[in-house]
């Protein structure tokens, strides 16, 4: 048996994708049942059962039955990130980093998360994505490289924490 490497969270992380998994298996499931047996009966009034409606309903099932699994798979191996657990002159997973970009005087400033709670758009990178791992051991005024589709790109660490 190959054990698996445990998903790395964050407190808030565990109990977003913990309420995710209550709400999936139950409203999400009714929900779904719901669709699924309008969809049928409106296709036994047509005299079509293979409606596009009923392949809709079918495909959203099999989409939500995916997430419930993957939500129950990433639970059942979670490490919690312990926001003490590293030197706090390098970037760790579970801190706050702000980046400059080279070239560009704007910083950003984003929290280092395990893959299973990222989130760019809120700020919120994986440990396992290209400027994360980059990011990771980094001190304040080092400027680390990321190999990018564009090329290389260089961020200079403003701040941690």
């Amino acid at each position: 048996m190959t054990l698996m490497k445990p998903h790395l969270l964050t407190e808030e992380g565990l109990d977003k994708l913990t309420k995710e998994l209550h709400h999936l298996r139950t409203e999400g499931r009714e929900k779904v049942a719901d669709r699924l047996h309008r969809a049928f009966q409106d296709g036994q009034d047509d005299d079509f059962v293979e409606n596009a409606e009923l392949e809709a309903a079918r495909n959203e099932q099999a989409f939500l039955e995916g997430r419930i699994q993957e939500l129950e798979d990433i639970l059942k191996n979670y490490q919690l990130i312990d926001d003490n657990g590293g030197s706090p002159d390098v970037v760790n997973v579970g801190d706050w980093v702000t980046v400059s970009e080279a070239g560009f005087d704007d910083e950003e400033r984003y929290h280092l998360v395990g893959a299973a709670e990222a989130d760019p758009a809120a700020g919120r990178i994986s440990n396992e994505s290209p400027l994360g791992l980059a990011l990771l051991g980094a001190k304040v005024g080092e400027v680390v490289r990321v190999n990018a589709p564009n090329g290389v790109l260089e961020f200079r660490v403003v701040k941690i924490g």
